[in-house]
């Protein structure tokens, strides 16, 4: 009975941890340690690497019967080695639906109870219309909250087919799929202000909540990643950032991903042997810090400056990988 035990081994690991976690981590049985899933090597120093990424397999299927207790079917999911990756409601204007009736369907026809549905046991589920796209990535309901996944309030005109094509043609591709694992979706905790009835007070309520960078999020670190590739370091690039769409989520992702940029696979040598975030204002440094830390795959890369000028001082003479301060203490090391 070995392929059931380790099936429902899987299974129980998915449930505790996520699948995140178990994609990234694998599961341990009986002294065995199983790899669900290879990511792309960031140089090409291990060829044997490069053959295992090449191995992963992606599955789709369509009108998927997900329970056993009604004969509703999704319109498609999509398999990373066997495990339910994300979901996917398609809606056709032509038969006068649109993506707003595809979020009504997850809402009031997907129970969260389900398998499929729990939170973390699938990454994403989104909305899909031809011209628009939403996505969540927790299911409550009539309470689920959708984020628009758009490459901007509207998507342009696509002379070639659908407006959201974008969604299949490039985000749904088998290397960005693995690179969005490996490193852009993360859980992360927040704190959030309710008030109890009860006591008739505020209180501080702590959720976990599992993050998946929006459409301009991704487009902008892309096109960060491609310029320094392509034109070299030292150049000065603006990013303008509307209130509530993720400053602090997209400076840890480029944070991250600039500690391990190589200039070519071949490359040994990283482009960047500190990546220093900066701040004028201590609030959005604490607030900063956390996201930062949170990204944290191996510890000891994040160092945020919590002391005075003279830590920051030795940070930056030691060469740590990333480094998180406030400009004020830049003046007194200056010298």
């Amino acid at each position: 009975q070995t392929q059931e035990k380790l099936i429902h081994r899987i299974h129980d690991q998915i449930s505790s941890r996520g699948l995140l976690d178990v994609l990234r981590n694998g599961v341990k049985d009986r002294g065995c340690t199983f790899q669900l899933t290879y990511f792309q090597p960031a140089s090409g120093l291990n060829p044997q690497h490069q053959q295992l990424y090449s191995a992963n397999q992606f599955s789709l299927a369509q009108q998927l019967h997900y329970s056993s207790k009604n004969q509703n079917s999704l319109d498609m999911v999509l398999f990373l080695n066997g495990l339910p990756l994300l979901t996917m409601e398609l809606k056709n204007s032509i038969t006068g639906q649109n993506v707003v009736n595809a979020e009504k369907q997850y809402r009031q026809d997907r129970d969260p109870k389900e398998p499929l549905f729990q939170f973390k046991r699938c990454l994403v589920h989104f909305a899909v219309g031809n011209e628009k796209v939403s996505m969540t990535t927790h299911l409550q309901g009539s309470n689920t909250r959708f984020f628009p996944f758009n490459k901007g309030i509207d998507n342009p005109i696509n002379p070639n087919g659908h407006k959201s094509s974008y969604l299949w043609e490039d985000i749904l591709q088998p290397d960005n799929l693995l690179d969005l694992i490996d490193n852009f979706i993360h859980q992360q905790e927040t704190t959030d202000r309710v008030y109890d009835d009860k006591t008739q007070q505020v209180k501080l309520e702590k959720n976990q909540v599992l993050i998946f960078p929006r459409y301009h999020q991704l487009d902008v670190i892309r096109k960060i990643k491609s310029a320094v590739v392509n034109e070299g370091v030292g150049g000065n690039y603006l990013i303008q950032h509307t209130t509530g769409s993720g400053k602090s989520n997209s400076i840890a992702w480029l944070a991250h991903l600039l500690t391990h940029l190589f200039q070519s696979k071949q490359d040994t040598d990283r482009i960047f042997d500190s990546i220093i975030v900066v701040t004028d204002r201590r609030i959005l440094d604490k607030q900063l810090q956390d996201t930062i830390k949170q990204l944290e795959r191996v510890s000891g890369v994040v160092h945020p400056v919590i002391k005075d000028s003279n830590q920051l001082r030795q940070f930056l003479s030691s060469g740590k990988d990333i480094i998180i301060t406030t400009i004020q203490k830049f003046n007194v090391i200056a010298e």
